[in-house]
C-alpha cells in the first residue's frame, strides 16, 4: 500500500536546517507586517504570498515522497560465479592481503568476497566451495548479503575427511552452474573468481579448465598464501584450546608437511580459463585487474519485499514557481507607479 514519508534530496541534516531557515523566513515576514503595517505599502496579499513562497520552499527542502512495496529490483546483467577451495591447506596461516597482517589463506579469501560484493553492488552472485568434493551454495541471487555472510560461515573441511587436493573438484559443478546461468540470461556477462592456494597433491591428473570458457566472459583466479609455505593444522585451525598445536604429519618424511602456494599452477588455470591470476598479498587484493561489469541493466522479482520511495515534488514546485511570477508582476507594477 502506498504511503508518504519525507526524504529530504540533500539528506536530513541540510534538509531540516533548510527548512527551519524558511519557517523562520516566513514568521518573521507575518511579524514585520504585522508591526509595520500603519508605516508600510504591504498588501496583506503580498504578505501572504511571501509567506507561502517560505513555507513552500521549507516543504520542498524536505522532499514529500510516497512510500510504494515492491518485490522487483533493476540488477546489472553481471552474473558473478565465486568458486572457494576449502581443503585443509586453506587454513595454513601464511597469507596476507592489503596489508603485512598475516592471516589464515581461508580469511584472505573471505576478505577478497567482501571487496567483490562491494565492487558489483548491482551485480547477481552464485557461491560455491569445493575440498573434498563441490558445493553449490548459494545460488545466483542478487543479494550481496547472503554472499558475505556465506563467506562468513566457511571453514576448512577436516583432515579426517580429505584425500588429498585436487584443482579440478569444482569442474562439474561450475560447468553445470556456468550453463545454467548462460541459459537463463543469454545476453549477460558471466565473470568466474576461483579462490585457491593453487595446491595439487591428488595423483591423479588434474583436468583443464578449458571446457569453461564457452560460458564466461572473463575469468579471475586469485592465489591465497605464500610461496614460503607453512604448517597445516590438523584440526583446521592454529588455534589450539590448549596450546598444543597438531600438524598435520607428511607420510614420506614423517614430519609436518610444508603447504606452498603454487602461482604457475593458478596461472595456468587463468589461462585456460581466458582470464587473469592475481596473487593476494599485502599489496594486490581481489580488486586488481576487476572484469568490467554489463552496462546493461534487467528488472527481477525477488522473494524479500523492498520499499521503493519516490520523489514528489512538482506540484509544489509549481505553486512556488507561479508565487514567484505573481511577485515578480507585483514588483513590476509597483516600480512603475514609484517612477
Amino acid at each position: 500500500m502506498n504511503g508518504w514519508t519525507l526524504s529530504p534530496a540533500l539528506g536530513w541534516p541540510a534538509g531540516v536546517a533548510l527548512a527551519v531557515i524558511m519557517t523562520a523566513c516566513a514568521i518573521a515576514e507575518i511579524v514585520i507586517h504585522i508591526r509595520q503595517r500603519s508605516a508600510s505599502d504591504e498588501t496583506v496579499a503580498s504578505c501572504v504570498r511571501r509567506t507561502l513562497i517560505c513555507l513552500l520552499t521549507a516543504v520542498a527542502v524536505l522532499t514529500p515522497s510516497t512510500v510504494a512495496e515492491t518485490t522487483s529490483k533493476a540488477v546489472n546483467a553481471t552474473d558473478i560465479v565465486i568458486a572457494i577451495d576449502t581443503t585443509s591447506s586453506m587454513a595454513v596461516k601464511d597469507a596476507t592481503y592489503g596489508d603485512a597482517t598475516t592471516i589464515s589463506r581461508l580469511d584472505a579469501a573471505k576478505d577478497a568476497v567482501h571487496d567483490l560484493t562491494k565492487a558489483y553492488p548491482a551485480a547477481s552472485f552464485s557461491a560455491m566451495s569445493f575440498g573434498a568434493s563441490a558445493s553449490l551454495d548459494v545460488p545466483l541471487t542478487p543479494d550481496t548479503l547472503a554472499i558475505d555472510n556465506w563467506a562468513d560461515t566457511l571453514s576448512v573441511e577436516p583432515t579426517t575427511t580429505s584425500s588429498g587436493s585436487s584443482l579440478d573438484t569444482p569442474l562439474d559443478k561450475l560447468l553445470l552452474t556456468l550453463k545454467d546461468i548462460r541459459q537463463r540470461h543469454q545476453d549477460d556477462t558471466i565473470v568466474l573468481f576461483l579462490i585457491s592456494d593453487g595446491e595439487q597433491t591428488s595423483t591423479t591428473t588434474r583436468r583443464t579448465y578449458s571446457s569453461l570458457r564457452r560460458y564466461l566472459d572473463d575469468a579471475l583466479v586469485l592465489g591465497a598464501g605464500s610461496t614460503t609455505g607453512g604448517q597445516i593444522p590438523a584440526d583446521g585451525s592454529d588455534d589450539s584450546p590448549d596450546g598444543q598445536e597438531t600438524w598435520v604429519t607428511d607420510p614420506t618424511t614423517g614430519q609436518p608437511g610444508i603447504s606452498k602456494l603454487s602461482p604457475d599452477t593458478l596461472s595456468t588455470i587463468a589461462d585456460e580459463l581466458s582470464g587473469t591470476a592475481v596473487m593476494l598479498d599485502a599489496t594486490h587484493t581481489a580488486t586488481d585487474s576487476l572484469p568490467k561489469a554489463s552496462k546493461t541493466w534487467r528488472t527481477t522479482s525477488t522473494a524479500k519485499t523492498r520499499q521503493r520511495t519516490t520523489p514528489v515534488v512538482w506540484p509544489i514546485a509549481i505553486a512556488i514557481a507561479a508565487l514567484l511570477a505573481w511577485e515578480f508582476g507585483a514588483w513590476v507594477g509597483m516600480s512603475r507607479r514609484l517612477l
